[in-house]
């Protein structure tokens, strides 16, 4: 009786455990609508669950949890959009309040003809060698006085230069007065005193009157016989001068030089004869036609730049030497008209490496793809694109965003702003002697921070001298190209005087830093800056080794407007 019990409650039991595990696979095959809504409503939940984050739309690094003001510009802080789905790696999305905040346009990418195009070059303003002179003494004497003895003062024909005491001039005035009382019976005699006066420069007006009175001149005037601008006091009073010694250098600024860098790849595109557009921004309302006069015959092996040059006009004295000028040069009006890809030189934004810009893929919706692109020739305000974007698609500037969501970015090639370091293989030289560049640069940028303009033109001729030092011959011809602009920016930044211009020119030059710093091993820790107000609300980047910002935009009037958006660990070399 009992194991007849037994037995009906085992058979029960797996009666029980067979029909759950038939019944329980048919509900999960069988695809019922109550499970679909429960794995509905699973998904709503854990999308309900994301927390809202809000950010700056001019500091978009800025994070919180909450709404408020940002710490760095005080705006408001804006509601960050959760990662769309969908989206191919390289695009992000951006809310339309963010996109208003940060009054962005797009522009259509279309094709335009080019006829022949221009190009744009860089240089400054020097003196006219050809028409320079030096004022030197004929003769032998101390200096009792010298009445031109400062830079830039004016200089006419004639104008008394100094006093001299001469003792050979001297005892040449007495002969003058001996021969004169002989000039009867020895007129051999007297015409070759006389000649011996005029070989020191002396004129027949001053051998007259020393004659005529009869009196010797100790201490003899000393005319300047060209006009000019005094360029450098060679001299100073008291000072023992011999025969021919020169007393100033003399410059003749009724013309001035403007002297242009081209690059390598440029110079089959010059001849001589051809019509540049000179601008500077001390007059930036005006454009000056000038003619390239001389191309110099050797390129710098260093900056692998050749010397291009034109003649000014300069009688109304506009020009300086050392100021900063801009030259456009028109290619042949004969080139045939080409049709290809325009878009606006701001919407391009060069990384060093890469020129890149970004395209709004659905004119519908606010998302946005990077495209690296390859540029052709420059026409006014616009690029040619040889690669990279079709006809038809918008483009614009925007890199933060993109920081944002840990999307590529011109700081972030790989997709994320912490993402290791591709770094290429450097010659260990190269990489020392940049190391050392960095230091002299780092000087540069405390002295922009500081707005002291003459400090920011010797540390940039300093750094200047340290870069041509640099041996490129074992790199990448990426790192030379770089290396080449950077000495050019630096020659532009040394050679201005003013602090605007200096900045301008340190925008580009930190694009080229940024470049090599990130392919170098570097011996201090870097952070890499960037103020987004900078450069025409464009944004400008810098270096540093202190993680505190200090903006070399803008100095004293936005010194902490900035923020770090990467920074370069420190290697052993």
């Amino acid at each position: 009786m009992n194991k007849n019990i037994i037995y009906v409650g085992a058979a029960v039991v797996i009666g029980l455990l067979l029909g759950y595990l038939i019944f329980n696979d048919s509900g999960k095959n069988s695809g019922t609508v109550k499970d679909v809504s429960d794995m509905s409503e699973s998904h709503n939940h854990e999308d309900e669950s994301v927390e809202q984050m809000w950010t700056c739309s001019m500091h978009p690094q800025i994070m919180g949890s909450e709404p408020g003001d940002c710490p760095i510009c005080g705006m408001d802080l804006i509601p960050a959009e959760s990662m769309a789905n969908g989206l191919a790696t390289e695009q992000f999305r951006m809310s339309e309040n963010a996109i208003a905040l940060a009054n962005i346009q797009t522009t259509i990418v279309g094709q335009g003809s080019i006829e022949g195009g221009s190009m744009v070059l860089t240089g400054t303003i020097m003196t006219n060698e050809e028409a320079n002179s030096v004022q030197a003494s004929y003769f032998d004497g101390r200096i009792e006085r010298l009445n031109v003895n400062y830079e830039g003062q004016d200089l006419r024909k004639g104008q008394l230069l100094a006093t001299i005491y001469s003792p050979n001039l001297v005892a040449a005035q007495q002969e003058l007065l001996t021969a004169s009382s002989l000039k009867e019976t020895q007129p051999d005699l007297y015409k070759a005193v006389r000649n011996k006066l005029k070989l020191w420069k002396l004129s027949e007006n001053q051998i007259n009157k020393i004659e005529e009175s009869g009196k010797v001149v100790e201490n003899f005037p000393v005319y300047a016989t060209v006009s000019g601008t005094v360029a450098e006091v060679m001299t100073a009073e008291g000072d023992y001068v011999n025969q021919g010694q020169p007393l100033l250098k003399v410059s003749n600024l009724n013309t001035v030089w403007a002297e242009f860098d081209a690059y390598e790849n440029q110079v089959s595109q010059f001849k001589k004869g051809q019509k540049i557009k000179v601008t500077t921004n001390a007059y930036p309302n005006k454009v000056f036609n000038a003619t390239v006069s001389f191309i110099d015959p050797v390129l710098n092996s260093r900056t692998r730049t050749v010397t291009v040059r034109a003649t000014l006009n300069n009688a109304d004295n506009i020009f300086k030497p050392g100021m900063f000028v801009s030259g456009k040069i028109e290619q042949s009006e004969n080139t045939p008209n080409e049709q290809q890809l325009i878009v606006p030189a701001s919407a391009v934004m060069w990384t060093g490496e890469r020129s890149l810009v970004y395209v709004k893929t659905n004119p519908a919706q606010p998302v946005f793809e990077m495209r690296e692109v390859t540029i052709g020739r420059r026409n006014g305000e616009n690029y040619t694109l040889l690669n990279g974007v079709a006809n038809g698609e918008g483009t614009f500037t925007v890199d933060a965003a993109a920081q944002l969501q840990g999307k590529k970015s011109m700081m972030n090639n790989s997709g994320s702003v912490n993402a290791k370091r591709d770094l290429k293989q450097l010659p260990e030289s190269f990489e020392r002697d940049f190391n050392g560049f960095l230091e002299v640069y780092m000087n540069l940028k405390d002295a922009f921070v500081q707005s002291e303009t003459k400090r920011v033109s010797a540390l940039a001729k300093l750094a200047s001298s340290k870069l041509k030092n640099i041996e490129t011959s074992e790199v990448s011809k990426d790192v030379q190209s770089q290396m080449e602009a950077l000495q050019a920016q630096l020659n532009a930044i040394s050679a201005s005087s003013h602090l605007e211009n200096q900045r301008d020119e340190f925008v580009a030059l930190n694009e080229n830093i940024v470049g090599i710093a990130l392919k170098t091993r570097v011996a201090k820790n870097i952070y890499i800056q960037k103020c987004p107000m900078a450069n025409n609300n464009k944004g400008a980047m810098w270096l540093s080794h202190e993680k505190l910002v200090k903006n070399p935009y803008y100095g004293e009037q936005m010194l902490s407007c900035g923020s770090v958006i990467d920074s370069i660990s420190a290697k052993s070399l």
